[in-house]
C-alpha cells in the first residue's frame, strides 16, 4: 500500500493520497483545491488516480475534488447520508453507510458519523490480501487528534438554526460507535492544531482509537450526555465569515479552476489606475516593514499561515483585489487563496515607493507608554481577539472588538478618543490598525506586545 498525508498549513487541512502499488490505482480524499500536488505524487509513484472522494460538505475550504475528476476523469464518490437537505448537487457516485469503495486490492468501508455536519462519513481502511481486519480511519472532521468536530458551523456560519442542538447529540451517538473500533486502527483526520473546526485540536497528525479513548476529552462522557453536548458547544472560536460560502460552493455546480493562476505584476501606471478607482489593496507584508510605510488605505495581512483565514474574514467574493508581495512569494499566497475561492487577484505590486502616493507609518507603541494611558477617561483600549480569548483573561478597562468582525462594527470604535489596541502578539491588531486607518480613524495607536507580552511581565488581568 502507497499512503501519503498532505498537509496544508496555511488552513491546517489534511488530504490523502491512497493507493495500491499492485494494481497502479489510487484515491484521494479531501483534496485541496491547488491540485497539482496530487498529480505529481501519482506520477512519481506510478500510480493513476482512479477514486476521489470526500468525508462532507467542507466548510473551511474550498474543495479540489470536483477540479481533480475534471483532470483525471477518476469516479468521484460522495456522501448520501443525512437526508435531502445535505446532498452534493452534481453527479457523482452515492455512498452510503455499510457500501465499500475498492481501490484495487483496498477496501474502503463507508461509516456514517453524523455530528459535525449531518451528511459526514468515515473511511475504514483494510489492506488486502496482507489482512482481512481494517487498519486505518479516515475521519474527516469527526475525530481529531485530542478533539472532535464543532456541530454549530451549520448555525453560526451558514445561518441554518436548529442545527448545532441536533448536530451536537449526533455527535454523542457517533463518538459511542467509534469507541467500539478495535484500539490498534489508526486515525487520519482532517485537520490539526489552528483549524476552526474546533477548539482544542492536537499538533500531532495521527493517532489511535485506543489513545483517543483515553486522551480525547470526548470520550470522556460516556454516560454523560448533556455534559458531554454542553463542552462541546462551549467556547468554540468565531467561524470565519468565508466559511458559509464554502459551504455553498461545495455543494453545488461552479467554475472550476485546474490550473494554478500567473497573476500579472502591475507596472506603476496600471497600479495607480487601479488605486485611484478604489481596488481593495491587500499588503502581505511582515507587520514590521508594513509599520515602516504603507500606502493608505492599504490592508495588512501578512503572508503567514493565517493569511487564508484573515482574507476569508476580510474579502468579498464579489470584488477584485489587489496584492503587495514580492514576486517570489506570489505562488504560495495564490494557492493560499485561492484554496478558499478568493480568485478575483487583479495582479501585485512589489514596491510601495511610488510616485504621487504619501506613504503612511503606523504608531506602534511599547508597554511602557501603553501604559501611561490605562484609567483615561479620554482613551479607548481596545482587545480585538476573539471572544472567548478575551473572556479567559483581559486588561481591565479594555472593551473587545474583534478584529474579524471589525468592519462590521466601527461605531463601536471612538473617533474623538485616543484609541489603543491590541490582540495577543501583534499580527491582529496590525491588521485592526490598518483596517481603522482605512476606515478613517486618524487617533490610533498599536500597543503591538499584547497579552502575550502583558502576562510574560506579570500585569494583572481579569476576566
Amino acid at each position: 500500500m502507497f499512503f501519503k498525508h498532505i498537509y496544508d498549513t496555511s488552513l491546517a487541512q489534511g488530504s490523502y493520497l491512497i493507493g495500491c502499488q499492485a494494481k497502479g490505482e489510487a484515491i484521494v480524499i479531501d483534496a485541496k483545491r491547488d491540485v497539482d500536488t496530487y498529480l505529481e505524487i501519482a506520477k512519481e509513484n506510478n500510480l493513476t488516480i482512479t477514486h476521489i472522494t470526500e468525508t462532507h460538505i467542507h466548510a473551511d475550504f474550498l474543495s479540489g475534488s470536483h477540479e481533480l475528476a475534471e483532470i483525471t476523469g477518476a469516479q468521484l464518490y460522495l456522501s448520501d447520508e443525512g437526508g435531502a437537505d445535505w446532498q452534493y448537487e452534481f453527479p457523482h457516485e452515492s455512498l452510503k453507510h455499510g457500501d465499500k469503495i475498492k481501490v484495487g486490492n483496498l477496501t474502503l468501508e463507508v461509516i456514517h458519523t453524523p455530528g459535525h455536519t449531518p451528511e459526514s462519513i468515515s473511511f475504514l481502511l483494510t489492506d488486502h490480501p496482507a489482512t482481512d481486519e481494517p487498519v486505518m480511519i479516515f475521519t474527516g472532521d469527526f475525530v481529531f487528534v485530542g478533539d472532535i468536530g464543532r456541530p454549530d458551523l451549520l448555525e453560526k456560519a451558514a445561518g441554518i438554526t436548529g442545527t448545532q442542538e441536533k448536530g451536537a447529540h449526533e455527535m454523542y451517538r457517533s463518538v459511542q460507535d467509534f469507541s467500539k473500533l478495535p484500539p490498534h486502527i489508526q486515525v487520519w483526520p482532517g485537520h490539526g492544531a489552528g483549524s476552526a473546526c474546533g477548539k482544542a485540536l492536537g499538533s500531532v497528525p495521527s493517532s489511535t482509537v485506543g489513545y483517543e479513548k483515553i486522551r480525547n476529552w470526548a470520550f470522556q462522557f460516556e454516560s454523560d450526555k448533556e455534559g458531554f453536548v454542553q463542552y462541546l458547544l462551549e467556547g468554540q472560536p468565531e467561524p470565519p465569515k468565508y466559511f458559509a460560502m464554502m459551504k455553498k460552493l461545495n455543494k453545488v455546480e461552479r467554475l472550476l479552476l485546474t490550473e494554478v493562476p500567473k497573476h500579472p505584476k502591475l507596472s506603476e501606471t496600471e497600479f495607480l489606475q487601479k488605486y485611484n478607482e478604489g481596488i481593495k489593496v491587500i499588503d502581505t507584508r511582515n507587520k514590521v516593514e508594513f509599520a515602516k510605510g504603507f500606502i493608505p488605505g492599504s490592508i495588512n495581512i501578512q503572508n503567514n499561515k493565517t493569511l487564508s483565514t484573515w482574507a476569508g474574514w476580510l474579502l468579498n467574493y464579489d470584488e477584485d483585489f489587489v496584492i503587495v508581495a514580492p514576486e517570489e512569494e506570489m505562488d504560495e499566497i495564490t494557492r493560499k487563496l485561492m484554496r478558499i475561492g478568493l480568485d478575483r487577484i487583479a495582479g501585485f505590486i512589489s514596491e510601495v515607493n511610488l510616485s504621487g502616493i504619501k506613504l503612511e507609518q503606523a504608531d506602534v507603541i511599547n508597554i511602557e507608554e501603553f501604559k501611561t494611558y490605562l484609567g483615561k477617561e479620554e482613551v479607548q483600549i481596545v482587545d480585538v481577539r476573539g471572544k472567548t480569548e478575551y473572556e479567559d483573561g483581559h486588561i481591565e478597562g479594555a472593551e473587545n472588538v474583534f478584529v474579524g468582525t471589525l468592519p462590521q462594527n466601527l461605531d463601536k470604535i471612538s473617533k474623538d478618543k485616543q484609541v489603543i489596541i491590541h490582540c495577543q502578539s501583534g499580527d491582529r491588531s496590525a491588521i485592526a490598525y490598518s483596517l481603522l486607518k482605512k476606515y478613517g480613524f486618524n487617533h490610533v495607536k498599536n500597543y503591538s506586545g499584547g497579552m502575550k507580552e502583558w502576562r510574560e511581565k506579570g500585569n494583572p488581568v481579569t476576566s
